[in-house]
């Protein structure tokens, strides 16, 4: 199974995911980012704000996913935000077309807290993008949260927001 935690930056999702991997039995942590990173190493690819609107990026995270659990069986944790509905629903048919139940959940706080979160973190290179993607991940909330089950953490640690997730897989 793939346990996804999607949401914007600064809601949890990285340190939550390393909180979930020993609540979760044989789980493994895969970032999806890194897939994209690699497209970045090819050249000549079209110019994007983004990784993920590469179509590339999609159907290669679910292959690689796909096969991580071919290999080693087990779960997947993967924290990525995915703030575009076409892109979530490709990569969750082809998820599901390859036979991998998905546990979507959105780790979720209000903007107040986003932000000083974001801004008090240390990568400081990443702030302005992730501060722009704010008003983004406000847009899309409406369709994450029906799409996923939302896991409110403004006043939750990761380590509290890993049980709750573990919980709710059983």
């Amino acid at each position: 199974m793939i346990v996804w935690l999607n949401g914007t930056f600064g809601a949890g999702k990285t340190s939550t995911a390393r909180e979930l991997l020993p609540l979760v039995p044989g789980a493994r942590y895969f970032d999806p980012e890194q897939v994209g990173f690699m497209l970045q190493t090819v050249s000549d690819l079209p110019r994007v704000g983004d990784f993920q609107h590469w179509t590339p990026w999609r159907g290669l995270v679910v292959e690689t996913a796909a096969r991580l659990l071919d290999y080693v069986g087990g779960a997947l944790v993967m924290p990525q935000t995915v703030l575009v509905e076409e892109y979530w629903r490709e990569i969750s048919a082809g998820l599901r077309e390859a036979g991998i139940p998905v546990h979507h959940f959105v780790l979720h706080t209000d903007q107040e807290t986003l932000t000083r979160r974001i801004e008090a973190a240390d990568d400081v290179s990443a702030r302005k993008w992730r501060l722009e993607h704010l008003p983004a991940y406000a847009d899309a909330f409406p369709w994450l949260s029906r799409e996923s089950q939302v896991v409110d953490t403004t006043e939750q640690p990761p380590a509290e927001v890993a049980r709750t997730i573990a919980d709710r897989l059983g």
